[in-house]
């Protein structure tokens, strides 16, 4: 059975006060023999987050973004090693906001998964469809083209990513796919990865569309949903320990 991993993506918020007391907290209410846990802050704050889990090893410390370019004169950007210099083993490329607001499309996010990969660090690589191409019925199609120039790109490598499948409809908006649903998905990616990789079975595959404490453990009852990418609720230690409670009793 793959380990469950649930990864909080902070986004654009947090202080250096509200920093640490939501690690703080995240750290003091772990349950016992938790899941794979991983907090991504906004960059500015990475050292910051680096040196509050650096004497434990129950919490990993991920990025929300990388560099497609190695160094150079990209004002602006961070670089894969530079994330690695922090201890950074988890990075998101591709997230749907990324894609939308910086119009990040798929050969570019195939490029960043492969700079993390060159530097150690594991690609937690977003994909996911609109509103319209869900009505459309083009959802597969939609995160299959996605993820299909993230596998092109990386060939055996890919067996060392994760996936998260974000509908694009449910961040943010207080809706979420159905366990059905997300499911489904879910498979469907997975059996592309199949085809894709040998190892494709340890490719562990996120749900990331509002999970929540109250609906985390119908979702990660589902036999392809090997965790959760969480925003909102990432930033309120009790739910965010919620929902590793439920993916930590799932795996049991």
């Amino acid at each position: 059975m793959r380990r469950k991993l649930i990864a909080g993506n902070w986004k654009m918020n947090g202080s250096q006060a509200a920093n640490d007391a939501l690690v703080q907290a995240v750290l003091a209410g772990l349950p016992a023999g938790a899941c794979d846990v991983a907090v991504c802050p906004p960059a500015l704050y990475v050292p910051q987050v680096h040196g509050l889990l650096q004497a434990q090893n129950a919490v990993a410390l991920g990025a929300q973004d990388v560099s497609a370019h190695e160094t150079g004169a990209y004002t602006g950007d961070v670089s894969a090693a530079m994330l690695k210099e922090f201890g950074v083993r988890y990075a998101i490329v591709g997230h749907s906001e990324r894609r939308q607001y910086q119009h990040e499309g798929d050969e570019l996010v195939a490029i960043k998964a492969q700079r993390l990969l060159a530097a150690g660090i594991t690609p937690i690589v977003c994909v996911g469809e609109s509103l319209a191409e869900r009505e459309a019925g083009q959802t597969e199609a939609v995160v299959k083209r996605q993820l299909a120039a993230v596998t092109h790109l990386n060939g055996k490598c890919v067996s060392e990513i994760v996936v998260a499948y974000e509908p694009v409809w449910a961040i943010g908006t207080g809706k979420t796919a159905t366990p059905e649903q997300a499911q489904a998905v879910h498979a469907a990616l997975r059996a592309q990865l199949a085809v894709a990789v040998a190892d494709a079975g340890k490719v562990r595959i996120l749900y990331g569309g509002s999970m929540n404490a109250g609906n985390a453990a119908e979702l990660l009852a589902q036999p392809d949903i090997d965790g959760g990418l969480i925003g909102g609720a990432a930033l309120k230690a009790p739910d965010f320990l919620s929902i590793i409670g439920a993916a930590t009793q799932a795996a049991h």
